[in-house]
C-alpha cells in the first residue's frame, strides 16, 4: 500500500512531510560536496560494468561499513534491489523467518512469495531485550533460518539499545541463523551512537544500505548489500536475468558521494536534529490531539492520533486542504496512525504542522 500511496497521491503533493527519508540534494550540490568537477565524468566509457559493482565503489562502501571487505559487497539498483537478489537466493519454502510485525514491505514479500513460515512479533519483542535477558531466546526459536530487522525502525524511529544489539547478535548465532539487517537511515541516531554493521561480527548477516534516506540522493538509485561472497555469486543467477549490472556514470558518482559521505549526511543530520526539535514542541503543544513515542532514530515517527478512526480519509482531507502529504497507518498496518517525515525542509514542516493542526482541531477523520 505504500508505494501505491504515493502513486496515488505524492504528484498532489504541495509538500510531503511523510518521507522517511531527508532533503534531496541537486547534482550542482552533489558536485560542490563531494569534489565532483564539471568534466570529471567526460572520460568515463559509456559501457558495461560488472554484476557485483565497480571495485572503487565496493571498496568505498566497505571501507565505511566493512573496513577492508569488498568482497562482501554488492552495489544494486537501489537496496529494493539487493533484497530481491538476496532473500530471493537465501529463502526456501518452510524456512523459519522471525520478523517485527511493521517491516517494510519488500522485507515481508520475498519470505513470503518463497512460501516461508513467518514469525511476526511485536517491535517491543526486540527493545525488551535490553532490559530482559532472555527475550531474544522467546523471540527467536532454535529453528529459525533467518531473523530480519530494521533498526532503526521503519516507520517508528525505534532503535535498539547497545545491550539488546548485543543480546540479538548473540543469540543469532546461537540458533545458527542468518541476520538480514536493514540500516537504510542507520547513520540518522538520535538516542547514541550509530550501530555497527553486524556482519563486522556475524559473518553469516546481510545487511542493506542505500543512498536515499541519510545521503539525500534518492534519485541516484543505487544501494547496496553486504553478504557473504559465497550468497552474492549465488545470486548473479537472478540478476543474469534482470538488470545485470549499474551504469559506470551512477558508479562514479555514487563512488565520489560515498567517499565524501559525511561532507553529505552531516547538513542533513543537523536539519533533521533541529526538525525534531520543532516537531517534539508541536507535539507537546497538541497533547490529547497526537500522541507518540520519539523516535530514536531515523528521520519519521508513527504519529497516533486518538479517536481517528479512518487515517486514510484523514490524510486526504489534509492533502485536500492545502496538499500536505502524510502516509495513513494503515499502510503499516496501524489503523489510528500516520507517517510523519522530519528530514525535508524546516518551512515545509512548519507550514505542514500548521495545516495538520487546523484538521486535527476540526475534527477531520473519521473518529469515534
Amino acid at each position: 500500500m505504500l508505494e501505491q500511496w504515493y502513486r496515488r497521491h505524492l504528484d498532489r503533493a504541495e509538500r510531503d512531510i511523510s518521507s522517511s527519508g531527508v532533503l534531496p540534494y541537486t547534482y550542482a550540490e552533489t558536485r560542490r560536496l563531494t569534489g565532483l568537477g564539471a568534466t570529471d565524468l567526460d572520460g568515463i566509457p559509456v559501457d558495461d560494468s560488472t554484476s557485483q559493482g565497480s571495485p572503487a565503489l565496493r571498496q568505498a562502501i566497505a571501507d565505511r561499513y566493512l573496513p577492508g571487505r569488498a568482497e562482501r559487497v554488492m552495489v544494486t539498483h537501489g537496496s529494493s534491489e539487493a533484497i530481491a537478489l538476496t532473500l530471493a537466493t537465501l529463502l526456501r519454502q518452510g524456512d523459519l523467518v522471525v520478523m517485527p510485525d511493521m517491516l517494510y514491505h519488500a522485507l515481508v514479500h520475498y519470505p513470503q512469495l518463497a512460501g516461508c513460515r513467518l514469525r511476526p512479533l511485536p517491535l517491543d519483542h526486540f527493545t525488551a531485550a535490553g532490559t530482559d535477558p532472555e527475550a531474544m531466546d522467546r523471540a527467536i526459536p532454535p529453528d529459525t533460518r533467518a531473523v530480519i530487522v530494521n533498526f532503526p525502525h521503519n516507520p517508528t524511529g525505534t532503535t535498539l539499545t547497545a545491550t539488546a544489539y548485543r543480546r540479538l547478535l548473540d543469540r543469532v548465532r546461537e540458533v545458527g541463523a542468518v541476520l538480514v539487517w536493514d540500516a537504510a537511515t542507520a547513520e540518522m541516531s538520535w538516542s547514541g551512537p550509530v550501530l555497527p554493521d553486524p556482519g563486522l561480527e556475524h559473518p553469516d548477516t546481510i545487511s542493506y544500505g542505500t543512498f536515499s534516506k541519510a545521503f539525500g540522493l534518492p534519485g541516484l538509485r543505487v544501494g547496496w548489500c553486504t553478504a557473504p561472497p559465497e550468497l552474492i555469486e549465488r545470486s548473479f543467477a537472478l540478476r543474469d536475468r534482470s538488470t545485470l549490472f549499474l551504469s559506470p556514470i551512477v558508479e562514479a558518482i555514487a563512488t565520489a558521494a560515498m567517499r565524501s559521505a559525511d561532507a553529505l549526511i552531516e547538513p542533513r543530520r543537523e536539519q533533521a536534529r533541529t526538525n525534531l526539535a520543532v516537531l517534539e514542541r508541536w507535539v507537546a503543544e497538541h497533547e490529547g490531539l497526537v500522541a507518540w513515542k520519539p523516535p530514536q532514530g531515523g528521520v519519521c515517527c508513527l504519529l497516533e492520533l486518538p479517536g481517528v478512526t479512518d487515517s486514510e480519509r484523514f490524510c486526504l482531507e489534509l492533502l485536500d486542504l492545502d496538499g500536505t502529504l502524510l502516509v495513513p497507518g494503515t499502510a503499516f498496518g496501524r489503523e489510528g496512525t500516520v507517517r510523519l517525515g522530519f528530514g525535508g525542509g524546516e518551512k515545509d514542516l512548519t507550514d505542514g504542522l500548521a495545516s495538520l493542526s487546523s484538521v486535527l482541531r476540526t475534527g477531520g477523520g473519521a473518529r469515534r
